[in-house]
């Protein structure tokens, strides 16, 4: 694919998302279909007086290694791992994945074992190094869309190069508020739910970690969570993607699961105790992104959107919870979709995917394109 766009990606990666400064060393993790990136990405890197180095990600190879994960195994490629990101500043992942369930077939045990040992040195890079996660338009991900691969192609730059600095300035009074909340409140079809997020931090989400981005997020008071939430976006984990996931909550826990896949679902809850307990509340603004694809760096920035967790805290919002799952499952709330309510303290702050409070108007979706 050629396209200046890929340029323009590129030296939005390089400077806004990791801001690459002179004689550092940047680590490039791509699938190889993202090729033309990765080359562009290579340049930019270089034209700022900094050193890439690239590693090249393989589905099929990585799933029959899988197949046979033992925890002596793993021990050995996380020592290598951690000692790769301790010698690098700056992460960028280029995901390109041809086949959304090439790992299903791996055993719930053997992603057990690699999570648990891999974790802390996915924690290492998460919270010592600057990243940025992206996806490169394929064939496979058009085909989620719904979309042609070029328009999809099209649909991918546009939406991951929109005007950041714009997003990040109208997301700053939604932290505000979000910092002095205490309850929030959640309603809609087959959701009605509470929770406290008072005292933990809300990070704004403007095109550095993820690309693309658009989100605000912080996590409840890691036992506060009461009542029923129910999905009605695709919830894609390990391979298998899940549909009309609902989750009733019973202070702070998941006591109640259910989806199309309820055994595998639960199976997947069960991972841990951390896994049944809820890491994230997130609220997604990115005007461009309107449909659910199964794809969740798209999905969870969805605007209109929110996002409930289970699974491990950020430590940007931490409320404590440990688990070797991360699982962002979406709601969107624009009236196609059922529409619904958020109230913080009783307030109403969206109403129907549309936000009501003033100072918060700069968020929809006509205020930021």
């Amino acid at each position: 694919m050629r396209d200046s766009r890929i340029s323009t990606l590129a030296s939005l990666l390089t400077h806004h998302s990791i801001k690459v400064k002179e004689g550092e060393r940047v680590l490039i993790k791509a699938h190889l279909i993202a090729r033309p990136l990765v080359l562009e990405l290579i340049d930019e890197i270089y034209k700022a007086g900094a050193y890439p180095y690239v590693d090249i990600l393989d589905d099929e190879i990585s799933k029959h290694i899988a197949m046979g994960y033992e925890k002596t195994q793993l021990e050995t490629s996380a020592a290598w791992e951690m000692q790769k990101y301790k010698d690098v500043d700056c992460v960028i992942a280029v995901i390109g994945e041809e086949n959304d369930a090439e790992l299903a077939e791996v055993p719930s045990e053997k992603h057990r074992i690699r999570g648990e040992v891999m974790k802390p040195v996915q924690q290492f890079y998460i919270n010592n190094r600057r990243w940025t996660l992206l996806n490169y338009p394929t064939k496979a991900l058009a085909q989620k869309a719904g979309m042609s691969t070029s328009r999809f192609e099209d649909y991918l730059l546009d939406v991951c190069t929109i005007d950041y600095s714009k997003m990040y300035e109208a997301m700053k009074p939604l932290k505000e508020l979000m910092e002095r909340t205490d309850r929030v409140r959640l309603v809609g079809k087959g959701t009605d739910l509470s929770f406290s997020i008072k005292g933990i931090e809300a990070i704004m989400c403007a095109g550095e970690a993820n690309v693309p981005d658009g989100e605000v997020f912080t996590a409840p008071i890691k036992d506060s969570v009461n009542g029923t939430i129910t999905f009605n976006t695709p919830c894609p984990y390990r391979g298998t993607t899940f549909t009309d996931v609902s989750l009733t909550f019973e202070n702070g826990k998941i006591v109640r699961a259910e989806a199309d896949k309820t055994e595998k679902l639960n199976d997947i809850l069960d991972t841990d105790e951390g896994s049944r307990y809820v890491g994230e509340f997130a609220i997604g603004v990115h005007p461009l992104i309107q449909e659910p694809m199964g794809d969740i760096l798209f999905d969870e920035k969805i605007g209109g959107s929110l996002h409930f967790t289970p699974g491990e805290a950020y430590e940007e919002a931490d409320n404590g919870n440990r688990s070797a799952i991360h699982w962002d499952m979406v709601l969107i709330q624009r009236p196609e979709y059922g529409g619904g309510e958020i109230y913080f303290d009783d307030v109403l702050i969206r109403k129907d995917g549309e936000f009501v409070l003033e100072e918060l108007k700069g968020l929809n979706r006509d205020n930021l394109l």
